[in-house]
């Protein structure tokens, strides 16, 4: 049961590889759970996925037991319903700079009073086919909020951010935060400080520690500051590097 257990395997800092999906095509979906990812996610605040995008590869992912996460175009309660309604596993959330939106991101992930609303006719909710105490009881299992911190300011306030109840992952940003700190490289001095102290926050608080990063030699660089969790690149890189190696291959014909 991947979908079931990947809550508890991304809390358990067992070494998680996923990618972005920038092409809102649910075929994508199926190919890429033939492949040993442990998930994917659904890019919705960079890449053009509207809601029929969003619903049409969440349906494919839990038809096949595969992890889909979305990362949200922003952390309204109105996009983070939707995903879940969906049946993501759960949300992403950018520019997560305090505790307040935190907390608030929290809150509109899980059912509670002014939290998520209750639908128990969705696909995440088995179309009307469960009953209430275990929705309930599935959505504190199952669901994942990560938020994003992407900003120096979120950065000051990660230790508040990762002690904040519902909220299981930070996610640092490195391009952003890079560029937040005034930069346009991700090798200086401030970004390595800041993935320390991030990285000691979600230890001190038993939450995952998640980043983006080219490929896995990144990861494992960038897993001495307990990252976990990695969103590899995305599709649009592995197609392009791929074509471009075999087409280069197949220019070399005759040059030896």
């Amino acid at each position: 049961m991947q979908i079931a257990g990947f809550r508890q395997r991304l809390l358990s800092r067992v070494p998680l590889a996923g990618t972005f999906l920038k092409t809102p095509a649910y075929q994508l979906i199926e190919i890429l759970a033939q492949s040993e990812l442990d998930f994917v996610c659904l890019d919705a605040e960079h890449a053009p996925f509207d809601r029929n995008a969003i619903d049409a590869c969440c349906a494919i992912g839990r038809a096949l037991d595969f992890p889909v996460l979305v990362r949200n175009g922003d952390g309204s309660p109105r996009e983070i319903l939707q995903a879940l309604d969906c049946g993501a596993v759960g949300i992403v959330v950018p520019h997560v700079d305090s505790a307040a939106k935190a907390q608030a991101v929290a809150q509109a992930a899980r059912f509670g009073q002014d939290g998520r609303g209750f639908a128990g006719s969705t696909r995440w909710a088995g179309y009307a086919t469960q009953s209430m105490p275990d929705l309930l009881k599935k959505s504190a299992e199952e669901t994942v909020v990560m938020a994003q911190i992407e900003e120096p300011e979120g950065v000051e306030a990660a230790e508040a951010i990762a002690a904040t109840d519902g909220i299981d992952a930070l996610f640092l940003g490195p391009a952003d935060l890079s560029v937040g700190y005034g930069h346009d490289h991700q090798t200086s001095d401030d970004l390595f400080a800041a993935m320390e102290r991030v990285g000691k926050a979600t230890e001190a608080a038993g939450k995952a520690y998640v980043s983006w990063v080219a490929n896995a030699q990144k990861a494992q660089e960038w897993s001495a500051y307990g990252m976990s969790c990695f969103f590899i690149s995305s599709e649009h890189s592995w197609m392009r590097a791929g074509a471009t190696a075999e087409a280069r291959g197949v220019h070399e014909i005759g040059k030896s």
